[in-house]
């Protein structure tokens, strides 16, 4: 493979992108990206109050998000 197309393929693909990848939506995986936030253990030590003011975060993000940490055994810092 030339050097160019490798360099397309390395664009294209973030492994950090694939955290939450079919639990929530696009814009929300973006925001924690943004902060830094690419595993449960670093969502931890943040609030539901604290992510919820980001953007992409709704109700029904959060459902999504909270069950999927309650099946990992991760919860939310207390507020």
């Amino acid at each position: 493979m030339s050097k160019s197309l490798n360099s397309i393929y390395a664009l294209n693909y973030d492994s950090k992108d694939e955290f939450l990848q079919d639990i929530i939506a696009i814009p929300a995986r973006k925001s924690l990206g943004k902060e830094k936030i690419d595993s449960l253990e670093k969502l931890s030590d943040y609030s539901e109050k604290e992510i919820m003011q980001l953007h992409g975060f709704g109700k029904n993000t959060m459902v999504k998000l909270k069950n999927h940490m309650k099946e990992n055994q991760v919860f939310f810092k207390e507020a």
